[in-house]
């Protein structure tokens, strides 16, 4: 694995992930934490679980482990034709799903809102919410072809150690989706009413398309020569979708258990799916800047070292991997939890996003706080278990996840009558519970993966991030005694002072523990600028 390569795909998804958050501020501008909001989150939620599930999972997993090793024994030629065939039979499976959810839209919605309508629970579901949703669902479905299409264009390139431009390709969805979608809106509704959120629909198609068509110059340039092949009775397409079928579930529990909690989130109230959402997006940072840039780097290292088994190189880059994320999430994670308040006040606080949405917002991004160091790990840890063909152990653990989430939402909202906070909270619970049982399962196959040098890693690195957290801890106190009233400006510079300052902590101890990754990073700044 390349430390290299791992922070130029960190600074491309850094700058997708900004690009969301951007979007996402948008949307909270112009319609805060409403009950039209909740809707267009809601109806968005299906096709954005499959693009969690396929640009970010499954499909881009399992083909880069069939096709890595395809290249190695058979040569490239091979392995593109290999390629021919799974994107044929990608693009029209995945038309067909599109096509299908179109026609039941209005069942999905019904599904969708059940626990609004289940008589245990305040809210209320209009017929013109079911109307705005049933349209918004239909109109977005065909998102699930596209960003199926570009998550295997992204697995061709990442096989073939291309990984800048496909990191990038989510920049070019959250451009033309928020572009697209203004325009859409605005001459839908120049009063940014519901029929805007429709305009913003049709925006993510065009995001869609972008992010697809972008990555065809990157993808030309290694050698790749579209040619329909429908014969799809091969050992390498077989090979894939059996890898395919039980990561789906694997690489799904998180994103599975979100789209559940935005179910049980509609009956909670108005607003609940909005804040979940917003809070979401900001976690989903460190995770996609550091968890999957990892992950994506890692598996293709993974999946040579285990050509032949589980070979002498698998363990120690496995550990290599885990120990990164460690490094990266674990401060991000104290800052995000501590700092909620003015960080959600700096990025939401305006327009339509009232003091009652940021606090709300805030409470949810510190449940999803708790279990985000977890949730970073399962981004390396579970494609390894595909690089060496034990695909049912994640398959497995996730189902077992999904009925504890469900049972823990129920009594947290039915039963104990919690807010939306808790519903957070169960998805930390349960990745964390995932991936103590995904590791316990890895010493098993892979033998030592470097455990006393991960407990070792996390003492220094927490106590790194202890000093890191007391500076946040007295800056927040000092320097935000009154967010709402505090000057956007104001707020910005204190903020991004505060979070340099607790950033400079963090480095200065890791570096005196002498933390692996610092002197990475440090000879990489050397030789960069030629010292």
């Amino acid at each position: 694995m390349s430390a290299r390569a791992t922070w130029r795909v960190s600074a491309a998804v850094m700058l997708s992930r900004v690009l969301g958050l951007a979007r996402e501020m948008m949307f909270a501008g112009l319609f805060g934490g409403s009950r039209w909001m909740d809707c267009f989150y809601l109806a968005y939620r299906v096709p954005n679980l499959l693009r969690d599930l396929f640009a970010e999972g499954a499909l881009s997993q399992a083909f880069v482990t069939t096709f890595s090793k395809k290249v190695k024994s058979d040569g490239p030629e091979q392995a593109w034709v290999l390629a021919n065939r799974i994107m044929t039979l990608v693009a029209v499976f995945m038309g067909l799903v599109a096509l299908v959810g179109i026609g039941l839209a209005p069942w999905i919605v019904e599904l969708l809102t059940s626990f609004s309508k289940s008589g245990k629970t305040a809210r209320d579901f209009s017929p013109a919410e079911f109307t705005l949703m049933v349209e918004m669902v239909r109109v977005m479905y065909p998102f699930i072809a596209l960003v199926s299409l570009s998550a295997l264009v992204m697995g061709m390139l990442n096989a073939r150690d291309v990984f800048g431009m496909p990191a990038l390709a989510s920049c070019f969805f959250n451009i033309g989706s928020m572009a697209g979608g203004a325009a859409l809106g605005y001459w839908m509704d120049p009063t940014w009413g519901p029929r805007s959120l429709v305009g913003f629909s049709w925006g993510v198609v065009i995001g869609g398309v972008a992010q697809l068509a972008c990555q065809f110059p990157a993808l030309r340039a290694v050698g790749y020569r579209f040619v329909a092949n429908f014969r799809w009775n091969d050992s390498g397409v077989r090979q894939i979708l059996k890898l395919m079928g039980p990561a789906v579930i694997a690489a799904s529990v998180t994103q599975v258990n979100v789209f559940v909690n935005s179910m049980f989130a509609y009956g909670v109230g108005e607003g609940a799916v909005s804040w979940l959402s917003y809070a979401f997006r900001l976690m989903q940072l460190p995770i996609g800047v550091f968890g999957v840039a990892v992950a994506t780097v890692t598996l293709p290292a993974l999946s040579r070292a285990a050509i032949n088994g589980v070979g002498e190189d698998f363990a120690p880059t496995l550990s290599k991997g885990l120990k990164l994320v460690m490094f990266l999430v674990f401060p991000a994670t104290v800052g995000l939890v501590v700092l909620a308040d003015p960080i959600i006040s700096l990025l939401y606080e305006r327009g339509n996003f009232s003091e009652a949405d940021r606090t709300a917002t805030a409470g949810a991004l510190r449940a999803y706080g708790c279990g985000l160091l977890f949730y970073a790990g399962l981004k390396v840890l579970q494609p390894a278990f595909y690089a060496i063909e034990k695909r049912w152990f994640p398959m497995i653990a996730s189902i077992i996840a999904l009925f504890v989430n469900i049972g823990f939402n129920y009594a947290f909202v039915f039963v104990f009558k919690w807010g939306h906070e808790s519903l957070a909270l169960t998805t930390s619970i349960v990745a964390s519970l995932n991936f103590v049982f995904l590791y316990a399962a890895m010493t098993r196959y892979a033998g030592d993966v470097g455990t006393k040098g991960l407990l070792f890693a996390f003492l220094k690195i927490g106590l790194a991030t202890a000093v890191m957290a007391a500076v946040c801890i007295v800056g927040n106190r000092l320097l935000f005694p009154d967010l709402t009233a505090m000057p956007v400006l104001v707020k910005a510079v204190w903020l991004c002072g505060l979070i340099s300052l607790a950033a400079g902590a963090y480095f200065a101890v890791a570096l005196l523990v002498k933390v692996d990754e610092v002197g990475e990073m440090l000879s990489i700044l050397k030789r960069k600028t030629g010292r």
